[in-house]
């Protein structure tokens, strides 16, 4: 007699009659599914250009409590949520369960897939678990919406031997590493908008712009402001031969123009930064040429350098092109460098610390913040030993006990910090962080932070010492698809990541310890399984004694555990 396990793995039991699903009827949790509990629907249905998902497992995450939280005002729910409730879920592993008759020369009953869940059709977003029905239900319809969208088929296939958690979990773990493989221009943008502004500072300097502005590559329309005589005869002429167009701008509060890709500033002053900066397009670069400190610290849009990728970069020469490409942005970690984690106990900075320790040719210095003892005394526990055992120097602090604060960051000080990622979506927190940056040092603002939040930032230091602030927010279906196979080869392991595990009926305890931010990893819900409560990994000890013993040291989940759960769990 075959087992239930063997069963669920082929996915050839008998269809259920009824699909349980969270309704999410508008913003709060108390608008969340039928009287606290999953909705009992009809079984759906499926077309011939369709697939029959069973969902697996479903890791919670905090943009879920962005929804929860915001409801029809969050800018992926174009719907109206009380007549067409929002069922969220979008960190998935999924098995096909049904294949439509026009679809099964592609797909099989058994196959195995997690999802990218920004989809995209005709440039419209319909992301999984927003718009599309999300994995905090037990069945799916995927339509041609995910199998032919914008990017092409957004389903990623999964190997039958990995772990479904930790296949749901390549959704969020793509996001770090993705982090990580950041690239910016080191020039002009090409058949952009490039706004140059002379100051009075550095009168004396014989500017030049020597490259990004030939036939080859060069912007299509250049904005001229209180620019030097000969630089903007110079411009000019060659805008003229290249059939750029020109236009003065006597008002840098208002150019003639809804976005600017290059604003290379001729000197600076902190109320000119914060004046230009705002018609900065996506992706839009800074550029500061000075050698003197500004005035005073720029207040500094930190929720468009995360969302809309801009970049402040400078030089002390007169070459426009060299404070462009003399120090391109470097988003890897510095190998044998000093690396700090601000905010390290949550799930992604846990995420970040793991990938820090475990990929090749990382730093030799990890120091790890957060304002939780309990979740840094976790992560002591959970990365300590193996850090050290590398020989890398791993330190732990709290900044609300200030004085072991003070003496545990004072060797880095002077030296500062190559690498800083900011996982903590605190303004000063941010503007703290930035004063500990080494020469050439980069800040990671991967904390998502509204737009039009500020920092006070000494800009200063993007041509002094040469650091870099850039920010990232998601990940791709390639960043998917890499994290995916770094998974499955072992380079990297989600299922480190898992806190704490449920039933899908335990979704809104669940949800509730996510916003509360109780555990120190993720919340990992099976859906298709009995009746079982939200329970942190290492008390499966007194619940489920045989799953424990198949944990690593007592905590961590692995793929030998997940099978003995679900042995004992499937329904």
């Amino acid at each position: 007699m075959t087992d239930k396990l063997t069963t669920f793995k082929n996915a050839d039991a008998p269809l259920p009659e009824t699909n349980s699903e969270w309704h999410l009827y508008g913003a709060g949790l108390e608008n969340l599914g039928d009287d606290g509990k999953p909705t009992v629907v009809p079984f759906p249905e499926y077309g011939p250009d369709e697939l029959l998902v069973r969902h697996d497992a479903c890791g919670l995450c905090f943009s879920d409590i962005k929804v929860i939280r915001l409801g029809e005002e969050h800018p992926r729910i174009y719907r109206n949520m009380k007549d067409d409730p929002v069922i969220l879920g979008h960190e998935i592993a999924m098995t096909v369960v049904g294949v439509g008759e026009n679809l099964r020369d592609q797909y099989k009953v058994g196959d195995r897939f997690t999802i990218q869940a920004d989809i995209f059709v005709d440039g419209v977003g319909y992301a999984y678990g927003y718009e599309i029905q999300g994995g905090l239900s037990q069945y799916n319809v995927i339509d041609q919406r995910v199998l032919d969208g914008d990017d092409g088929n957004y389903l990623i296939p999964v190997q039958p031997t990995t772990g479904y958690a930790e296949s749901a979990l390549t959704e969020p773990w793509a996001c770090v590493t993705a982090a990580y493989e950041l690239t910016y221009r080191t020039g002009l943008q090409t058949d952009g908008t490039t706004w140059i502004i002379g100051t009075e500072a550095n009168p004396e300097h014989n500017y030049t712009l020597s490259a990004g502005f030939e036939a080859a590559s060069h912007p299509a329309r250049l904005l001229l402001t209180d620019v030097p005589a000969y630089l903007a005869d110079a411009l000019r002429a060659k805008a003229a031969d290249l059939g750029v167009e020109v236009i003065d701008v006597a008002d840098v509060s208002a150019p003639p123009v809804e976005f600017v890709d290059d604003i290379v500033l001729l000197g600076a002053t902190a109320e000119l930064i914060e004046t230009v900066s705002p018609w900065l397009n996506h992706f839009g670069i800074v550029a500061i040429l000075a050698d003197e400190p500004l005035d005073r610290p720029v207040n500094v849009d930190i929720g468009r350098v995360h969302y809309n990728r801009w970049l402040y970069v400078g030089g002390r020469g007169a070459e426009i092109a060299d404070a462009y490409s003399d120090v391109p942005v470097r988003s890897s970690l510095k190998p044998g460098g000093r690396a700090w984690f601000v905010g390290a106990g949550g799930p992604m900075g846990r995420m970040h610390v793991q990938r820090a320790i475990q990929k090749a040719n990382g730093p030799r210095v990890i120091v790890c913040t957060d304002v939780s003892d309990l979740r840094l005394q976790d992560v002591e526990n959970s990365f300590g030993a193996e850090a050290r055992e590398q020989g890398i120097e791993f330190v732990c602090l709290n900044p609300l006990n200030k004085a072991s604060y003070a003496e545990g960051m004072a060797p880095f000080r002077d030296a500062g910090f190559d690498d800083i990622i900011v996982l903590a979506p605190i303004p000063p927190v941010i503007t703290d962080a930035a004063t500990w940056l080494a020469p050439e040092g980069v800040m990671n603002i991967f904390a998502g932070v509204a737009r039009g939040t500020t920092a006070k930032l000494d800009l200063s230091d993007a041509y002094m010492k040469d650091v870099r602030i850039i920010g990232h927010s998601a990940s791709s279906i390639d960043d998917l698809r890499l994290m995916l196979h770094q998974a499955e080869s072992g380079e990297l392991s989600p299922n480190r990541s898992v806190a704490a595990i449920g039933s899908l009926n335990a979704t809104k305890d669940g949800l509730q310890a996510v916003q509360d931010q109780v555990y120190p990893g993720k919340v990992v819900i099976f859906p298709q399984i009995k009746d079982f409560p939200l329970t942190a990994v290492p008390d499966l000890k007194d619940v489920l004694p045989t799953v424990y013993e198949k944990l690593k040291d007592g905590r961590e989940w692995t793929k030998e555990a997940e099978e003995e759960f679900l042995r004992l769990m499937l329904a």
